[in-house]
């Protein structure tokens, strides 16, 4: 059973600045969260995972994707040392793509609680098809400048 990572403000908790063993799973995967010295502005923080690696958890062949997660701020920022940890943790883990996404997405709402949060699956076909998977917390801020994600449908060679 893993440990529940700490919430508090003591930055030797953070893995951020050591050497950390890289977790071989979803769930013993810490995320960090540092405080947000904008707390009062309305923001938009994009992280961009163009080699998100799982495995189908059928055939245990690997599953890859283009994840974009989007966030606006609220008292935390997400650590990016410990996300890249995270998405790692993915990278023997067996899940359907629709599930690997939503997690993803629930789990950083879950730890950070931004004022709104979005995330972008678009998985590489297996079978011919690729599957695109969405998810966000709620309605975007009121004058927050969201960008598109910018990637494009999967054409093939076309």
């Amino acid at each position: 059973m893993s440990k529940k990572p700490s919430k508090s403000k003591n930055s030797s908790a953070l893995q951020l600045g050591r050497a950390v063993e890289w977790p071989d799973a979803p769930e013993k995967a810490q995320l960090d969260r540092v405080p947000n010295p904008q707390a009062g502005t309305d923001y938009l923080v994009r992280f961009t995972v163009p080699e998100f690696t799982s495995l189908c958890p059928v055939t245990g062949q690997p599953d890859f994707a283009h994840l974009m997660i989007d966030y606006a701020p609220g008292q935390w920022l997400l650590e990016s040392k410990s996300l890249k940890l995270y998405i790692a943790s993915f990278r023997n883990h067996g899940a359907f793509h629709e599930d690997c996404t939503v997690m993803i997405g629930k789990r950083i709402a879950s730890e950070i609680k931004p004022k709104w949060l979005r995330i972008g699956g678009y998985w590489y076909p297996r079978g011919g098809i690729p599957i695109d998977v969405f998810w966000q917390t709620g309605r975007v801020p009121k004058g927050l400048w969201v960008p598109e994600q910018g990637v494009a449908p999967y054409r093939g060679r076309g």
